[in-house]
């Protein structure tokens, strides 16, 4: 589902875990369909934008929109799936599947058991699924198609740009952010190196924005090493 300001003919297209619930909240701000509905607050902001996978039919609907996404650094936004949706909210504990199918799969993992079975938990819990999925369901396979691309470094301009198109103050809340950071270096080589392997499309794909810190000469290129001789 695209999500539209149709007043002033914006057009956005949400990534989960890169500063959505943010965007979101100060799309709010400058939609009066919205603001006819009274202030969101952050619970709430989701129901009136759902985020869904990007489908071709539904974006030809939106030319000559201005349209934009926003994207994270692939390790942070996967690290960050860890800290919010399983530490802080205790998600994997709502999830029935996991808890009956999966019993060798704990719904409070340390970080290092939880990425390197990654691919368990993304199967057995919707919550993690979502949010792990590749930018690329999300966002569509050609970022051409956007008028502007912001990382989620770049938000106080998307503000800036959000204002000058609306003609009305806009703030950017910090919404929905990690209280914790994991950082990458806590984690065992082996973790590294299966997260290495997990997001080498990650990094092909948004390439012209996050070099591959698991590639030669990265910052984790002696676990993407490990990784090819094990």
């Amino acid at each position: 589902m695209v999500i539209a300001v149709e007043a002033h003919r914006i057009a956005y297209m949400a990534l989960p875990k890169a500063g959505c619930t943010t965007v979101k909240t100060a799309l709010a701000q400058i939609d009066p369909a919205v603001r006819q509905q009274g202030a969101p607050d952050t619970a709430n902001v989701h129901a009136l934008y759902p985020t869904r996978r990007f489908r071709p039919h539904r974006w030809q609907g939106y030319a000559g929109y201005w349209r934009f996404c926003v994207v994270r650094e692939p390790l942070q936004r996967l690290l960050s799936v860890y800290t919010n949706r399983v530490v802080e909210l205790g998600e994997l504990h709502n999830s029935r599947r996991l808890r009956r199918a999966r019993p060798d799969l704990p719904c409070d993992p340390d970080p290092d058991f939880f990425f390197r079975n990654l691919a368990g938990y993304r199967d057995m819990a919707s919550v993690i699924r979502h949010h792990v999925l590749p930018a690329w369901l999300f966002l569509g396979p050609d970022l051409d198609r956007y008028d502007r691309i912001y990382t989620t470094g770049t938000l106080d301009q998307l503000a800036s740009d959000l204002a000058l198109r609306s003609g009305a103050q806009v703030t950017m809340p910090r919404a929905n952010a990690s209280a914790r950071r994991l950082a990458p270096e806590s984690l065992k080589p082996e973790t590294l190196a299966a997260l290495g392997a997990h997001l080498a499309p990650e990094y092909e794909y948004l390439n012209a924005f996050f070099p591959n810190p698991f590639k030669p000469g990265g910052r984790f290129s002696c676990a993407a090493s490990l990784r090819r001789v094990s």
